[in-house]
């Protein structure tokens, strides 16, 4: 369950934001008479760039039509409408337990035999795909990742804007890091930060001591930190979600080689060899539903490469002098020939 504000900004994400989305959407739907998009706490992110619903927790399915205004259909009671309606860009909401059968009688009932693709098919729950089936019998269901990847993978001005702010809220929250402070504290300082500066959500992660083990993980408890350790934050601004990953050495060794080398392997993304030379790198950013999916990396073994224009996160290990450095930042990716440009 999400804890951070949701709330909608019309002059960051105005009407015709999502209006210029989804007539590209429907442009893009040959075939089809209408789209659906599942959406839940952890998956949240094709229904938000769509409509800016994110939901706090639930479920829900956003019935796209070919030729009408957009519905969503949630699991939630009917007390949390006025703040769905006040969040969201969608011409009604419909509360019911059953998703699926709600959103199958709403396409069905202008037309039995209806196209239908399903946004994240394989990864949409068996107990909904089989309701869809009951109330639309008729209905033709396929898979319609490809079309929607295919639409997200360009960034429009307005997402690269809120990459942007949210890139600027986790560096100042790692920013709050005091290296002889105890884990606790870090985290809290880290935490904190960004909620004040409008995060609607932000996870940190940590590698405690590097000399050790580069894995970042969820702390619980107070395990002690090594003379250097990594942090990264993981933050969310109006459904738009970055990373940034800091590594602090309590002894002042300064890591301006590793910085400068991954600055310099970010910019000639999205060439897929730009950092192989590290010992380990992770390249994720959102086709579908989940905010940050692993697009490539040095452990992806059928690698999605990102395109031109794509808001990525990017994280890396990094060896100078026989030792570690983790470094994470949010890019935008340039057309060819030109760099990438790392957000500040």
């Amino acid at each position: 369950m999400r804890r951070g504000l949701i709330a909608r900004s019309k002059v960051e994400l105005p009407d015709a934001v999502f209006d210029a989305r989804l007539d590209r959407l429907r442009a893009a739907m040959r075939g089809l008479d209408a789209l659906l998009v599942y959406t839940n706490n952890t998956r949240p992110a094709g229904v938000s760039w769509l409509t800016g619903f994110v939901p706090y927790w639930s479920e829900a399915l956003l019935v796209v039509p070919r030729s009408a205004p957009p519905v969503l259909v949630v699991a939630l009671t009917f007390r949390v409408k006025p703040w769905i309606e006040r969040t969201s860009r969608v011409a009604d909401v419909i509360h019911t337990p059953r998703i699926g059968i709600e959103a199958a009688r709403l396409i069905a009932g202008t037309k039995a035999d209806a196209a239908v693709g399903v946004v994240d098919f394989d990864h949409l729950s068996a107990g909904i795909a089989d309701d869809l089936r009951e109330a639309g019998p008729r209905l033709v269901l396929s898979d319609a990742s490809d079309l929607f990847a295919a639409l997200r993978a360009r960034a429009d001005p307005a997402e690269i804007m809120l990459a942007a702010r949210a890139s600027s809220i986790a560096a100042r929250a790692l920013s709050r890091i005091e290296p002889r402070q105890g884990i606790g504290a870090i985290i809290a300082a880290v935490e904190g930060e960004a909620r004040r500066r409008g995060a609607e959500e932000i996870y940190v992660a940590v590698a405690p001591d590097l000399a050790r083990d580069r894995r970042m993980v969820r702390v619980e408890g107070e395990p002690a930190l090594g003379t250097r350790f990594a942090v990264r934050a993981s933050v969310a601004y109006k459904g738009t979600w970055v990373r940034r990953v800091v590594t602090i050495d309590r002894d002042g060794v300064a890591s301006d080689a590793a910085e400068v080398a991954f600055a310099a392997a970010v910019a000639q993304l999205p060439s897929v060899g730009a950092l192989s030379r590290f010992s380990s790198f992770t390249v994720e950013g959102c086709r579908l539903a989940q905010p940050l999916e692993a697009l490539m990396g040095s452990r992806i073994a059928e690698p999605r490469p990102p395109v031109a224009g794509s808001v990525v996160s990017v994280q890396a290990c990094i060896e100078v002098d026989g030792r570690p450095v983790l470094l994470g930042a949010a890019a935008l990716l340039g057309a060819s020939g030109e760099a990438a440009c790392v957000f500040a």
